[in-house]
């Protein structure tokens, strides 16, 4: 079995995701499926102007990346890239991108999903919302929803 082309970036610039979608599909003969999830900044009704995020350098790549390898170690991937973007976003501009190629379409889909689950649960990352009255908002809190979804992935 090759290696499998795992790349994680954290990065305050936007990513093309149809690149980086397109590269992995590209990687060679034996890849049967890609699977996308881009994460969006949301306007909340309104009542965001923008969301900034923060993160631990060295820790959150670390994070990622052991959760990368394993999902690529437990669904065989071929490869998969996981980029995420730090700093001040205004609704509409992608947060995150997790892509997955994998020979068949179940593991290229659960990979992706159990990447993203476990994003939003251990990655160092925090968002503090910025109002669109002009106020500063609250530091985002946890969800136990994510908490739960992570959950289904435990052996």
């Amino acid at each position: 079995m090759t290696t499998p082309r795992l790349i994680i970036r954290i990065q305050p610039e936007p990513f093309d995701a149809a690149a980086e979608i397109e590269a992995l599909s590209r990687m060679g003969d034996d890849v049967g499926a890609v699977t996308s999830f881009t994460g969006y900044c949301r306007s909340e009704g309104g009542r965001l102007a923008a969301l900034e995020l923060e993160h631990y350098p060295g820790m959150a790549e670390e994070e990622i990346a052991s959760v990368v390898v394993e999902a690529s170690t437990r669904w065989s991937l071929l490869g998969a890239t996981v980029i995420h973007r730090h700093g001040k976003m205004v609704p509409g501009d992608g947060i995150v991108l997790v892509a997955t190629a994998s020979s068949h379409r179940t593991a290229s889909f659960d990979a992706a999903h159990f990447i993203m689950d476990y994003l939003k649960t251990r990655a160092p990352f925090w968002k503090k919302e910025h109002r669109a009255d002009g106020t500063s908002g609250d530091w985002v809190e946890a969800k136990a929803v994510d908490d739960a979804l992570a959950e289904r992935w435990k052996a």
